[in-house]
């Protein structure tokens, strides 16, 4: 099987006259039906196309969402949904999460309200929808029996995850499919996200046959999944939404950290993905810095067994500087030859670490992701996937601090990525 990556020359996000051809919601201020504008336009063809696979073959399809890009199978069919976790070895017990284009699509997964008056979807999150979506945020939702959707999905759970992508190319796609497409990451199972159509080629090459390919993902992390169906709600996994603008929701004030950052190994089922398994993690070891840590950077311990022939990098956020972020070392630095690779879009420079006497120590990379923490967790995966393909032995990150806004997910997936973490 080849994987063929075809280019969309549209996403969606206003910047370009062929966002007409996509699709656009059916009333104003309306999320209920998400119609195609133009089903004529041969800008479309490739979504077409895409669409025709998922609805007539059981090989998944990568395609971008806003946050990073998906594997995804129509939802309602087994056979399709094993092809996910067959093309990523994905483990069988971790759910995936359903996407659908609007509100219609989603009720047709819920059983009907008793009281005709009465909306399906659980008031609970009636306040997040309205705020939140489409966008980076899933909801958990109670399983209904019998359900239309696959149990493949739901790994065993009582419930199911599902959101509604703000990315208009996503929900095109799901809508030429006409089915809701249950779709994790597209990458390997443990391998860091994937942001651009090229990161799935070097995971699922020859595992799947088409990469739809609409550019970088605009987050860069996976969504937020929240659980209101307990009390008080929980986030299950940090994202692209944060605790801090859950809380200021009706209902939500009260919101609770349900997850741990390191991997919940346990006989359960994981409520929600990425809770159970070591995730993210590129080749290379990864040690990584917590923001308390201290200012200095690497501390010349961390190298030993790091050699002459090695290659150390290190991934810089704020406080580390590009010359003195190595403990007791000299770093000579010049811009990577060739550039990162293509659709990367990370500063990195290359060069080599020196000892008292100015003799290499080991080969060196450094990446610069100083900013706000949007843009870090905009290049986390794609800086952890270059650093790979440029043959690092071992990645030093320095952390975010993880109070505030979408730091907690840059943190979360990171000391899930770690090997080593320094306190």
């Amino acid at each position: 099987m080849k994987t063929q990556i075809v280019k969309v020359p549209l996403m969606g996000q206003g910047n370009s006259d062929d966002d007409e051809a996509l699709g656009r919601w059916a009333m104003p201020n309306d999320l209920s039906t998400w119609e195609v504008s133009s089903t004529s336009s041969p800008v479309l063809d490739p979504l077409r196309s895409a669409a025709a696979r998922l609805r007539n073959t059981d090989i998944p399809v990568a395609f971008p969402t806003e946050t990073v890009y998906g594997l995804g199978a129509d939802a309602t069919r087994s056979a399709a949904v094993r092809g996910i976790y067959t093309a990523k070895g994905r483990p069988s017990d971790n759910p995936l999460i359903v996407h659908v284009c609007d509100l219609d699509m989603l009720r047709g997964l819920l059983p009907p309200s008793p009281n005709p008056s009465q909306d399906s979807i659980p008031t609970i999150y009636h306040p997040l929808i309205a705020r939140f979506w489409p966008g980076p945020l899933t909801i958990l939702l109670p399983l209904p029996s019998p359900s239309p959707l696959a149990p493949e999905v739901t790994a065993g759970l009582s419930t199911f995850g599902v959101r509604m992508p703000a990315s208009a190319l996503a929900r095109t796609l799901i809508r030429l499919a006409n089915a809701p497409l249950a779709a994790p990451s597209a990458n390997a199972s443990t391998r860091p996200s994937p942001t651009a159509a090229a990161h799935v080629r070097d995971d699922l090459d020859g595992r799947i046959e088409l990469v739809v390919d609409g550019g970088s993902c605009a987050v860069g992390v996976e969504s937020t999944v929240v659980d209101g169906l307990c009390s008080p709600p929980a986030v299950l996994r940090p994202g692209g939404v944060s605790l801090e603008e859950l809380r200021r929701c009706p209902g939500w004030e009260g919101v609770e950290k349900g997850y741990r950052d390191r991997a919940e190994v346990g006989k359960e089922a994981p409520r929600a993905p990425g809770m159970k398994y070591k995730h993210y993690s590129p080749r290379a070891r990864v040690v990584l810095y917590e923001a308390s840590s201290g200012e200095g950077g690497v501390a010349k311990g961390d190298l030993e067994g790091v050699g002459e022939g090695k290659t150390v990098a290190v991934i810089r956020t704020g406080r580390w500087s590009e010359r003195g972020c190595v403990e007791g070392y000299g770093v000579v630095l010049k811009p990577l030859a060739g550039g990162a690779e293509e659709g990367m879009e990370l500063d990195i420079k290359q060069g080599e670490l020196t000892d008292e006497a100015g003799k290499q120590a080991a080969k060196f990379l450094d990446v610069d992701l100083v900013g706000d923490v949007k843009g870090v967790a905009h290049g986390l995966f794609a800086a952890l996937r270059e650093l790979d393909r440029l043959g690092a032995d071992v990645i030093f990150v320095e952390g975010v601090d993880d109070g505030h806004d979408i730091a907690a997910a840059v943190m979360n997936r990171l000391r899930k990525a770690a090997s080593d973490i320094r306190a």
